[in-house]
């Protein structure tokens, strides 16, 4: 980055800061005892069944509970359930006593035949059903208040799919109307709050008087949703919002927010890092269907370089798909930073000797770290190896992105992942698995769908064999996959980004679970 571009930013930092504070002394009385918590992007929807953003995610762990939750250390608890689940002997059912004290919103009594309704539901018309469509072979209610999962086949992920706020059980009743299709601008299940108002923009949360658990701290919550990172930083700096949940501001702001919590000024707090950005590469076609090449691109990636450059070294740089807070993500499988050994492979693939290899690399548009991205790799290259590679440029809308991935548009696209529950699963799979191949080119699958069209034969025999183990063996399965992926090289894991909170100093600082969500509840004023 140029020292003219970064004073850039930095002015802009600067001068949104002066107008916060210059705007402070004119705000309003506070209208309202409510919290006012502020994030970015809309909410369309608030049914689980359609949910695919964090921000929606976050607005239904709120309002609604999930059969077990993840601690802030990583362990399963049971939240809707009563205990922990039962594994059958032959390790095929899953059977999962509930809670008798639940009530639903609507005054409806949560039990075994509520929560086979939702899940029954999401398996008809969930945008993510494909998680339980693959490991559920059928839904019984043996008991009143106890539910039985007959699994397709043996799984160890299946515990952790269950702390999906995707599974939030929703209200039969209220639903009824519903089975078939989505409710978007309401909802009814079981959390500490229900829904007192919504739009797009902003949603209104009052505590739930007849909660089965222990009340929020707080006597309700506005929940607004901007779209412009000044106007974010802005508000929080003003004191306009309480609380700010955002990793869409731009990274000076964000630095500019650290920095003020390292001056006692705000409270920071920082949740697990489970969201993964990385280069997905076409592997179907010349030249990037050369693993020799690709190899080479990754030795060129320098990830400390870029994550100092972009985010002030806010984003840990990944050498893994498996994020590190999970367990079996701790190892660094994918080829370092170094040019001596990419030289010597673009020279095995016949370049830098009057010819150079040509990489078209998109970035998405709407999001601003990626173009920073581009522009410090494109940067990077032409400094170390401007014989041998050359990159140009392409933006493009992420939901254009993401409608044409499939269809091999990209040579080389950086993208995002966030897995749907803490699990290596929810990362590997979504990303590597292959229904139908050609040696190393995937036909139908996955790695289709994320644009990679690569396999590796044995792999998805491995990525099955996984979801069989337990233990120690899983892991070790779960990190050979991960292996396997990092000789093939067909995507260049980049960095992980951490979730971060704000909060005015009044607040108790707010605490991330181990789904990488913020406790609403816990929000309050310090005592």
């Amino acid at each position: 980055m140029t020292d003219r571009r970064r004073f850039s930013l930095q002015a802009s930092v600067l001068i949104g800061l002066a107008l916060a504070l210059s705007q402070s002394a004119c705000q309003p009385k506070r209208q309202s005892d409510r919290l006012t918590v502020a994030s970015a992007g809309r909410i369309g929807s608030l049914d689980p069944a359609l949910a695919s953003t964090t921000g929606v995610l976050q607005v239904l762990s709120a309002l609604g509970d999930t059969l077990y939750i993840r601690g802030t250390s990583g362990e399963l608890q049971p939240q809707l359930a009563a205990s922990m689940p039962v594994l059958g002997e032959d390790r095929l059912s899953l059977t999962i006593p509930l809670r008798r004290d639940v009530l639903f919103h609507d005054g409806s009594r949560f039990d075994a035949k509520a929560m086979a309704f939702s899940l029954n539901r999401f398996l008809r018309i969930g945008s993510q059903r494909y998680l339980l469509n693959n490991r559920i072979a059928a839904i019984e209610t043996p008991s009143p208040y106890e539910i039985r999962l007959r699994l397709k086949e043996p799984s160890s992920s299946i515990e952790s799919l269950l702390t999906s706020p995707y599974l939030t059980p929703v209200s039969p009743k209220a639903y009824a109307d519903h089975a078939d299709r989505f409710l978007n601008d309401r909802f009814v299940g079981t959390g500490p709050y229900i829904l007192n108002s919504f739009r797009n923009t902003q949603q209104r949360l009052l505590p739930f008087r007849h909660y089965w658990g222990k009340p929020p701290n707080n006597v309700g919550l506005d929940l607004i949703n901007l779209s412009n990172s000044t106007a974010l930083f802005g508000a929080l700096i003003s004191g306009e919002v309480d609380v700010l949940l955002s990793n869409s501001i731009d990274e000076d702001q964000k630095r500019a927010l650290s920095e003020r919590a390292d001056k006692a000024l705000l409270r920071e707090s920082k949740g697990p890092a489970m969201n993964i950005t990385f280069v997905t590469l076409r592997t179907n076609s010349p030249p990037l269907q050369r693993q020799t090449v690709r190899r080479a691109l990754a030795h060129s990636l320098d990830r400390r370089l870029i994550s100092a450059r972009v985010s002030y070294n806010q984003r840990e740089p990944l050498r893994s798909l498996i994020p590190p807070s999970l367990q079996g993500g701790k190892t660094e499988p994918w080829p370092t930073y170094n040019l001596a050994t990419a030289r010597q492979l673009y020279q095995e693939a016949g370049y830098c000797t009057g010819r150079r290899l040509q990489v078209p690399f998109t970035f998405r548009t709407n999001v601003p770290s990626d173009r920073l991205m581009a522009l410090t790799w494109q940067a990077q290259l032409k400094r170390d190896l401007p014989d041998c590679v050359q990159m140009t440029l392409n933006g493009v809308e992420s939901t254009t992105v993401y409608k044409q991935l499939s269809e091999g548009s990209f040579e080389a696209v950086i993208l995002d992942w966030g897995g749907s529950y803490p699990d290596p699963e929810a990362y590997l799979t979504p990303l590597l698995s292959c229904k139908r191949s050609e040696g190393n080119i995937c036909k139908e699958g996955e790695a289709v769908d994320g644009g990679t069209f690569w396999t590796e034969p044995g792999l998805q025999a491995a990525l099955s064999r996984s979801d069989s183990l337990q233990g120690k063996a899983r892991l070790q399965e779960l990190r050979a996959v991960d292996a396997m992926a990092a000789k093939g090289a067909p995507y260049l894991p980049v960095w992980v980004v951490a979730p971060k909170a704000w909060a005015q100093l009044r607040l108790n600082p707010p605490i991330f679970n181990g789904n990488g969500l913020v406790d609403l509840a816990q929000l309050g004023e310090r005592r």
